[in-house]
């Protein structure tokens, strides 16, 4: 299995369309809990609005993809009104999306930027801009397929330089990515990831946290911690999640949540519930 569908398989991103259309006057994006936006700009103009009260003109086909929670505005112009597709990114998990935490707070780009991009929008808005029999579970089911071309781009073309996604992107840290989010449960030394990268210890030590922004060791930790989470939440044991992420026992756990959360997995589960 390739380094993104390993976590898109066990955390999911799904879209949900609410509005086709032109758009007039404002409209406001409130931050609601494990939710992200997507705008598609068929044609038209816009002028958006980040929580900081930056904005900014947009007047050609352009992806405008909030992977987090974030408050923002959408006016449209009255001269040459918006034609836009918008939906929510729903997160099924409620702690946190590893792929959306290592994306900015927005993605925007122009359609012509990637054929793949452009290409499934033109499906997507013809199937927006007209009423045909099945509409909403095509066009929900294409925005699906958009966000994942939107994500290839980004790795495609190196857009991320820090973080998750970069090292998703790195020919050597990938592997090791790769395998560890794949196998949480297996006792990862540098020595291993580093034979694995090809590279030696200290070099691949060196290139993983200047990539990927912490210590190899540190991102074992943190991700098991992200897989427990999602085990807990799926109303596994807590000995049999220990075992899952490669602890000996639940105790183990439970002192690697403490030290990291400050709360013990069962702890952390109410306050998650």
């Amino acid at each position: 299995m390739d380094q993104l569908s390993v976590i898109l398989q066990r955390f999911s991103m799904n879209t949900e369309v609410f509005f086709t259309g032109n758009l007039c006057g404002i409209s406001t994006f409130s931050r609601e809990p494990n939710q992200g936006h997507l705008h598609l700009l068929c044609s038209g103009e816009l002028t958006l609005i980040d929580e900081q009260g930056k904005s900014q003109l947009v007047n050609e086909p352009t992806v405008l993809f909030f992977p987090t929670p974030h408050v923002h505005r959408i006016i449209g112009s009255e001269e040459n009104p918006p034609e836009l597709v918008c939906a929510n990114i729903i997160y099924n998990e409620s702690s946190s999306n590893p792929i959306a935490n290592a994306l900015p707070a927005l993605l925007a780009f122009k359609l012509s930027d990637c054929q793949k991009l452009k290409q499934t929008a033109q499906s997507l808005f013809e199937e927006a801009f007209h009423d045909r029999c099945g509409r909403l579970p095509m066009i929900n089911s294409l925005t699906n397929i958009f966000l994942i071309h939107v994500l290839r781009h980004v790795l495609n073309n190196n857009i991320m330089q820090h973080g998750l996604l970069a090292g998703l992107a790195h020919p050597h840290v990938a592997k090791v990515l790769l395998a560890i989010h794949q196998t949480p449960q297996q006792q990862w030394g540098l020595e291993e990831m580093a034979e694995l990268a090809l590279m030696s210890r200290s070099k691949f030590a060196e290139t993983f946290k200047r990539i990927v922004g912490q210590s190899p060791g540190d991102y074992v930790i943190d991700w098991r911690i992200v897989v427990a989470k999602d085990l807990l939440q799926q109303k596994k044991s807590v000995a049999l999640v220990a075992n899952a992420v490669g602890y000996e026992n639940g105790s183990a756990l439970a002192r690697v949540f403490r030290k990291k959360l400050g709360l013990s997995p069962k702890q952390w589960l109410e306050q998650a519930s």
